[in-house]
Parts: structure tokens; sequence; C-alpha cells
């Protein structure tokens, strides 16, 4: 019975270690750098309304929302040719508003990269609302995705109104430390970048990638479950589909400034608390910093545990720096639960969440940026001293 399980072994984030050792590795939604949780803290208990009781159209929120959205362009260094939206719906939402936003008629094509399995879902969405060609980067052998394909004018149709791809799958460990570059006869097909686990973590080359939109939901970088920053390039504008809802309409959004319906008006205002953070730490760069030495601090662990850590990507070009995949001798059942339970009790949680995709061959560590460095190390000095234990 599951009610029998050590609440390690159900996902359970409730570890009875002190809450100052306690470490969330989930992959989403997860937990805020502390300093960010500790200005949230603050601003409830300011004199007058918290951004949860203001009128989205007040001189007090349209100061939030100017805020959040002048620091996102300035820390993420996006043209002046892009527009910044707030948009409903999280990743999901973005799956069916990029079509019915780019393709004016369901007979139009867009090209998707299908190298995991959020890229698999954005494509079958976009079945609904559009024709789809698909490059698929499962391995014939393994059924797994370990890999990104190389773009080609052989696999990218000329007639795309898009290319899509998701810089980083979550669930397979593939990332895109840059995002590809077209072949030169296809740069007029705009690159659509589901950035939903890294964004804020790297810097974007927004012209040289030839960035349509990119969208980000916030519950992994950047803020709490409601809100996804969805950034769109301005000559992309008017051009929906008729039957593109108005609340997906990137082009009725931009002409209301966000303010088309009610925005999630507190998550707008912790956007702008966590792009505050990450420019006084040094801004893009040094979080991309800080993002490679705690993903190299696991894989080090992983590749010299001669065999007893495993991860399906050996390709180190695109192993994820955000979420790291790693099995516990070669997934013996006992030993990984065993793993799970002792990790949990010295509060590094969320290593193995429920999913829709049932638990998975892989325990995973995500490494977003509300876990530190030091955090990280933990993590690793954990998984050596486990191992030397039972290897």
């Amino acid at each position: 019975m599951e009610n029998d399980l050590h609440p390690a072994l159900i996902g359970s984030l409730s570890s009875t270690a002190p809450t100052a050792d306690i470490i969330n590795f989930s992959p989403g939604p997860t937990s805020l750098p502390k300093a960010v949780e500790v200005r949230i803290a603050q601003s409830f208990q300011q004199s007058g309304f918290t951004s949860l009781a203001l009128s989205h159209r007040t001189p007090e929120f349209l100061k939030i929302l100017e805020h959040a959205t002048s620091t996102v362009k300035r820390v993420m260094e996006i043209p002046d040719d892009y527009e910044v939206l707030f948009t409903h719906a999280g990743g999901h939402g973005q799956f069916a508003a990029l079509p019915l936003n780019l393709c004016p008629s369901s007979s139009d094509l867009a090209t998707y990269v299908v190298n995991g399995t959020w890229s698999e879902r954005g494509s079958d969405e976009a079945k609904r609302y559009c024709q789809v060609k698909t490059i698929d980067a499962k391995d014939p052998e393994t059924g797994r995705y370990t890999s990104f394909p190389e773009l080609t004018e052989e696999n990218v149709d000329a007639e795309s109104k898009y290319v899509y791809v998701c810089s980083n799958e979550t669930v397979n460990g593939i990332e895109l430390h840059r995002l590809p570059v077209l072949p030169e006869s296809r740069k007029h097909i705009p690159l659509i970048v589901d950035a939903s686990s890294d964004f804020s973590t790297k810097p974007v080359d927004w012209h040289g990638a030839g960035v349509g939109v990119l969208f980000a939901c916030a519950s992994k970088n950047i803020g709490h479950p409601g809100v996804t920053i969805t950034v769109v390039r301005k000559d992309l504008l008017n051009n929906a589909s008729p039957l593109c809802p108005g609340v997906f309409n990137y082009t009725t959004n931009s002409e209301a400034g966000n303010l088309w319906n009610t925005p999630a008006t507190f998550n707008i205002e912790v956007i702008g608390f966590v792009m505050d953070w990450l420019e006084a730490e040094g801004g893009i760069e040094s979080c991309e910093q800080r993002s490679i030495s705690k993903a190299k601090a696991l894989y080090e662990v992983i590749d010299e545990s001669n065999g007893f850590y495993k991860t399906p990507v050996s390709d180190v070009s695109v192993r994820s720096r955000m979420n790291v995949p790693f099995n516990v001798n070669s997934g013996d059942e006992a030993l990984t639960n065993q793993f799970l339970i002792e990790s949990f009790e010295q509060g590094m949680v969320g290593l193995r969440t429920p999913t829709p995709f049932g638990v998975g061959d892989y325990l995973r560590a995500s490494l977003y940026n509300g876990v530190t460095v030091d955090e990280t190390n933990r993590l690793a000095d954990f998984m050596r001293e486990f191992a030397k234990k039972h290897w």
C-alpha cells in the first residue's frame, strides 16, 4: 500500500531534517533563491495592499508591471524589436498559442524538432491547428532521446512558418547550451524556443539565432506557477488565426500592454524580484557560470563512479545543466529506494517526484536558480559516500 511507503518513495518533500538543511531538487515547481523568498516575505510586511490585492489597472500595479518588464529586458538583453508578454496557462498554453498566432491557416506548415518529452507534447498539440513536420531525434535502437539533430536544408522545409525547439528537456536531460542556427537558405524562418526550464540561466542570441518567439513558464527559475514570459518578435504580430482566443492572442495582449484581462499580479511582481536578484548576483553570465559549476559537480560524481551511477546522456555537449538524470547501480530497486530514503532524511528532497509519465528509470536532480553551488556539492558528497558504502 502506498500509505505504508516511506515518504521519499511517494514523492513527498516534507523531510524531517532541520529546515535550514532542506534542499529542493524538484523538477518544478521548485524553490526560489533564499534572498528572493526573503524579499517576498518583506513585501507582505509593508503597509498598504500587496500585489495579491492590487487591481491590475491601478498606478501601484502599473509600476510593478513596468519594473518586471524593464528588468526582464535588461537582464536578458532583449532587443527593442521584441515584446515581453506575461501570458496564461503555462507552457501548455503556448503549445496551442504558437500555431494559433503564427499559422493563420490550418494548412500552414510548422517544423518541430522532437528531442524529448516536452517537444513531443508540443508537436502533438500543434497538430490540432496546423500541419506539422517533425525532425525526430529518438534513437531507433534504444527508443530514448539522447541527442539533438543538426538542422539542415534537407530536414527543414523552406515553407515552414516556424521551427520549434525545446532548449532544455527536463525529463530526458538534454540541453542546448546555445541555440541552433538555421542554414542560410532557411534563416527567413523564425526559431521558436520553449525555454521553460533554462530561461535566465544563460545568454540568448536573439538576433543571431533568429528567435521569433521564446516562452518560459515561471515555476522553474523565475517565479511561481501561474504566469509565463512570452517574448515575441514584433514583426510576427498581426498574423493570428481568426480562431485564436483573445487570451492567447499575442497582438491583442501586446496592444493592451499586458492588461487585456487580469494578469497574474503577484507572480509578475515575483519575476521582477528574481530579475533584481540575478542582476545583483552578476547578471546572466555569472548565472551561467554557477549553472556550469553545479552540473559539473554531479556529472563528475557520475562519471567517476565506475558505473555505480549512470546517466542516459553520454554526449557531454548536450548534457543538461538544469536536470541531471541518473540511476543507482543500474536501477537496482532496493538500492535506489535506500538512496532516496537516506538523502531525504538528510534534507535532499525532490529527486523522485510524481510525473504524468510515471516514475521513469532515472532519478533527477534539478539545479535551477534556487539551488546553490554549496547545496549541489552537498548532494555530490552524499552520492560519493553512498557509492563507497555500496559498490
